[in-house]
């Protein structure tokens, strides 16, 4: 227990923020930041026991406002050039510090404890090197400052001892109400600590306590071992005069003890209410008991009532109104710890969350806006923004009319998705992606059934949910997508959700009533029509989305990409700049797609070199004049909760646009081949491929599609001894398989009459074998428009005459030399202008597909008609076909 002490004059001061130290109380506590780190290595550790310090506590500057009691408020610096501060009684009124030193105000309280150190023990910090003490403080007495000062980086202050002398203390205890007040605070603490002892299974070492130790330090003990209010703790501080300390913790114990008893009360009252049956629910009980101790235990019948308010609330049809009456009347006769519960209120949860009256207000729509939106998120797709501005005039001139379905077929990142986002923009509608790729469950579209556990609403309920409104723009995103198992079929489940005549009732099982999805606009992609059901394709408007050409992918990268990337990466036009000489490199040499997803992830690749160049940098300069302010010394003698007084670092409030301002290199980086092909690496693609591939004979070049747009296929075809089969490679399908049989059978019949033998009679096959070979053997191949390509190549192989290089072709022929249609068209003339290919020949009967190819790409290449397949080997191959005169049907 603390003796008396003689305190010096001035004593090193530790702040505690919102924290007492009371006389005879034992603290522990860290000190990391420098100035309690100096302050405890002078005063504590130099000194060693005959080290004291004075522990002051320290209000928040929000506090003060209602702050009472005598309070120190910083001045002015004094004479000796140290900085001081006066005594104020009453509110504080806050004084600015110098603007220079940046410091925040701190509000001392006036009067303070004296400790020493029971324990001290120093450590380090690794790897940073920072020397820490955890330092076990124990309050001695009370003093009062006369004047607070700063000596280096900690402060001192002069003080004056509050403790009453001997003579002083004799006369007090001879006071008849100091007698009277020290019994009635003895007995409170004897009830209390038997109490507390009797739980505990502890012994009586507590009362010697109050046998041995003065009354007066006893209040300061007790006190401090309670939880109580930071006001209460500086009131029981400011407690000089024994008999007002005395009352104050005599109050404070004798609440102390009216809490335990209250807790027994409810104890006993809970296990009085227990049977074996009920053991299980004994933390609930006891929640009942403290509500009805408080005379608040009707939280389950408040939420019960809120539920059913939001409910009446929810604008539910009557018919479903009447449903939901009937399942909150069931939930009312449940108990909480009944199974079925739980669900019941979830459910009756999703039925006034759902939208079935709130809808999102659509704006008078404005056309010409809406098209110049598109314009700004979409360059080219002309057709496709024309679609949309007529559904959108339509919904102008009749709001509630039933639009179709749009269906936006394409290959990948050619924004079938944020064509989507762009329609719910201009109607000013909420824009909701479900996605529906790889779903073979119909319950992800209906739902489940509510008898299963773990049981759920679909997709289409649930994000109705979340977007909380009826009328949403909801696409549908890979529609081509979904599989089909024995959980059902998702396709099917689709049916009722897309056709208009049937959405106003949608039933989902696990909602299991009717939901209109009328007023919801679906939009869906896909990048193939082929696996979509025929009566799910039925019920949409199928807009293709071909591809973009070389010249749209340029003005796609210099209007949207670039700056996108940039952004990205943290960077700008002052760091990195890419001519336009650069993106068509980077578009022909490293990208050949449909869409532009590889040209973006080709571009930032750019981008992070650049990034890379920035950030290691070392001459970098701050642009803005504020920077330094950010730069500056963080402020020292911050304060830690808890008695813990450490640095507390101040974030700076700088986004990364600001951050990358700060810096700036001499001269922006600016792309050039060299520096392209060292950071993408050697170019992947190149225009020389098809005569490189082509120069010998038995080599022709085809045109295919695939769910990634257009592409050019090479057809390679030789022969060898061998018995006159026919073999083909290439991870082949049946359909083309049965082309390479007919495209055999129609050379062989026509072996004479293209003077690739002397006469009918002679079997080309004789003594010989031909092998097919379709390159790129690891992706699956399949379909009948490579007939003429087959042919040529077979041609080629008999004759010994190469096919042309710049040449590609497409179309499927019958038995008897007739070249049909084929599809994809687009597509497929998009792929040979990309490869370098001037001349493309098609069937005659495709002349009309002809429209949807872009005049740009028409003027580079040379488009050839053939409606017989001896057109086609007229065009495939160098100074016509010499013998065509000769052939016949």
């Amino acid at each position: 227990m603390a003796e008396s002490v003689e305190l010096p004059g001035r004593l090193g001061i530790l702040p505690f923020r919102n924290k007492v130290l009371l006389p005879g109380a034992i603290i522990r506590i860290r000190c990391t930041s420098p100035s309690s780190v100096k302050l405890v290595e002078q005063e504590l550790w130099q000194r060693e026991e005959k080290g004291l310090i004075g522990i002051l506590p320290v209000r928040d500057a929000a506090e003060t406002s209602t702050a009472v009691g005598p309070v120190l408020s910083q001045g002015v610096g004094s004479d000796s050039g140290e900085r001081s501060s006066r005594i104020q009684v009453g509110t504080s009124d806050s004084q600015r510090l110098d603007a220079k030193n940046q410091q925040e105000i701190i509000h001392w309280h006036a009067r303070g404890v004296a400790a020493r150190a029971l324990h001290l023990s120093r450590g380090v910090e690794k790897p940073s090197g920072r020397v820490t003490y955890i330092v076990v403080l124990e309050g001695l007495c009370r003093f009062s400052v006369q004047e607070l000062s700063t000596r280096g980086t900690y402060y001192t202050a002069r003080i004056s001892p509050l403790e009453m002398t001997k003579p002083e203390m004799e006369q007090v205890e001879q006071d008849p109400d100091f007698i009277t007040l020290s019994r009635q605070f003895k007995s409170t603490a004897t009830e209390l600590i038997s109490i507390l002892e009797q739980k505990q299974k502890t012994g009586g070492r507590t009362k010697v306590l109050l046998e041995t130790v003065p009354v007066h330090k006893l209040a300061d003990i007790f006190v401090a071992s309670f939880e109580i209010s930071f006001e209460e703790q500086l009131s029981m501080l400011d407690s000089v005069d024994l008999k007002v300390r005395l009352s104050k913790a005599t109050e404070l114990v004798d609440r102390h003890l009216q809490s335990i008893r209250v807790a027994e009360k409810i104890t006993q009252k809970v296990e009085g209410q227990l049977s074996k049956s009920q053991k299980e629910f004994l933390l609930r009980q006891q929640m009942r008991a403290i509500k009805e101790e408080l005379g608040d235990n009707d939280d389950d019948e408040d939420d019960v009532a809120a539920l059913e308010r939001k409910m009446q609330s929810a604008g539910m049809p009557s018919n479903i109104w009447k449903h939901a009456q009937r399942e909150l009347r069931r939930l009312k006769k449940m108990q909480p710890q009944q199974p079925g519960y739980n669900s019941s209120r979830v459910y009756l949860e999703l039925l006034a969350d759902l939208p079935w009256q709130n809808a999102t207000e659509e704006h008078e729509l404005d056309l010409k806006a809406a098209k110049e939106h598109l314009d700004s998120d979409h360059y080219g797709l002309h057709k496709v923004k024309q679609r949309i501005i007529e559904y959108l005039a339509v919904r102008k001139l009749k709001p509630d009319a039933r639009g179709p379905v749009l269906c936006f077929v394409g290959p990948p990142g050619v924004g079938k998705t944020s064509l989507a986002s762009s329609i719910a923009a201009a109607l000013g509608r909420k824009f909701m992606r479900i996605s529906l790729g790889g779903v073979k469950d119909e319950a992800d579209i209906r739902g489940h059934r509510r008898t299963y556990i773990g049981s759920m609403p679909g997709r289409l309920i649930d994000g109705l949910k979340r977007v909380a409104v009826c009328n949403p723009v909801m696409l549908l995103d890979e529609i081509d997508k979904t599989g089909s198992d024995v959980r059902g079929d998702p396709a099917s489940a689709l049916l009722e959700v897309l056709d208009p005549e049937q959405n106003k009732t949608f039933n989902d099982h696990y909602l299991n009533v009717p939901f209109d999805l009328s007023k919801v606009v679906f939009v869906a992609t896909a990048n193939r029509v082929q696996p979509i059901p025929p009566a799910l394709l039925d019920r949409m408007e199928v807009i293709e989305l071909p591809g973009y050409t070389p010249e749209e992918k340029l003005k796609i990268a210099m209007r949207h990409l670039i700056p996108r990337v940039l952004d990205q990466h943290g960077l700008s036009s002052e760091f990195l700049q890419i001519p336009e000489a650069m993106v068509k490199l980077v578009i022909q040499r490293y990208t050949r797609e449909a869409g532009v997803r590889s040209l973006e992830r080709n571009l930032a690749a750019l981008a992070r070199a650049a990034a890379v160049r920035v950030a290691e940098q070392e001459q970098a300069v701050p642009l803005s004049k504020d920077v330094h302010q950010l730069a500056s010394p963080l402020l020292e003698n911050r304060l830690a909760d808890g008695g813990e007084v450490e640095m507390e670092v101040i974030p700076m409030a700088v986004n990364n646009h600001e951050l990358s301002n700060t810096f700036r290199i001499a001269s922006p980086l600016v792309m050039d081949e060299a520096m392209l092909e060292k950071v993408l690496g050697p170019p992947r693609f190149d225009d020389k491929e098809a005569a490189e591939r082509v120069a010998t004979p038995g080599v022709s070049v085809g045109l295919v599609w695939t769910t990634f747009g257009g592409e050019v296929q090479f057809v390679e075809a030789t022969s060898m001894v061998g018995t006159g089969e026919l073999h083909l490679t290439g991870q082949l399908g049946d359909v083309i398989k049965e082309s390479a049989q007919i495209a055999l059978t129609w050379v062989r019949a026509r072996a004479a009459d293209l003077k690739l033998a002397a006469s009918d009679k002679i079997n080309l096959l004789e003594g010989r074998d031909i092998h097919i070979h379709f390159p790129a053997g690891a992706v699956p191949k399949d379909g009948p428009s490579a007939g003429v390509t087959l042919v040529t190549a077979l041609v080629s192989l008999f004759s010994q005459k190469r096919a042309r290089a710049d040449t590609a072709m497409t179309g499927e022929m019958t038995l008897r030399g007739l070249v049909l249609p084929v599809g994809g068209v687009k597509d497929k003339i998009l792929a040979a202008h990309r490869c370098g290919i001037t001349r493309v020949i098609l069937p005659e009967r495709n002349l009309k597909d002809l429209v949807e190819v872009p005049a740009a790409v028409l003027a580079n290449l040379e488009i050839l008609l053939a409606k017989r397949m001896e057109d086609v080997l007229e065009h495939a191959f160098e100074g016509g076909c010499p013998w065509r005169q000769h052939s016949k049907l």
